[in-house]
């Protein structure tokens, strides 16, 4: 069973939905967790200090552990919870722009979206029949859907 996400995540909100809320909150230290909007899989880390938003890009391994994604040179920790993470950064001095202080909870539940219904089930479950299932060989690194993520550059 997978661990549940703190209250603090926010799902697939914008960058200036972010910052709007945490402009609400108004207060250093406030913080929430969502989505990346430029790497699929990633979330962010975001913090409220002095009317600045300051965003850190939040990684899953394979292994299902999280990490915050570090400047080069830095050891990266691995947290088996985002809540271990997050109970982490509320500590001093641990190299954010401000500790975690006042979490900014989401007000209502997550619902994960169930994929789009085939608009006429016996059709596609008649074409599934007739069409021979191919199994390709596929670089899943370059596969334009691909579940993982390109994390550097190109």
């Amino acid at each position: 069973m997978a661990a549940a996400l703190p209250v603090c995540y926010h799902g697939a909100i914008s960058r200036q939905e972010c910052e709007e809320l945490l402009g609400k909150k108004s207060r250093d230290g406030a913080y929430l967790i969502r989505d990346s909007e430029t790497i699929k899989g990633a979330m962010c880390l975001c913090v409220y200090k002095k009317k600045v938003v300051y965003t850190y890009r939040v990684l899953q391994t394979h292994t299902g552990q999280y990490t915050l994604l570090t400047a080069g040179g830095l050891e990266q920790t691995f947290y088996k919870t985002l809540d271990d993470l997050i109970r982490n950064f509320k500590r001093k001095n641990q190299g954010l722009a401000m500790q975690l202080r006042h979490s900014v909870k989401r007000k209502t539940a997550l619902f994960i979206r169930p994929t789009k219904a085939p608009e006429n089930p016996a059709a596609e479950a008649s074409r599934m029949k007739q069409e021979p299932l191919i199994e390709e060989e596929y670089d899943y690194e370059n596969v334009p859907d691909s579940d993982y993520v390109k994390v550097l550059p190109e």
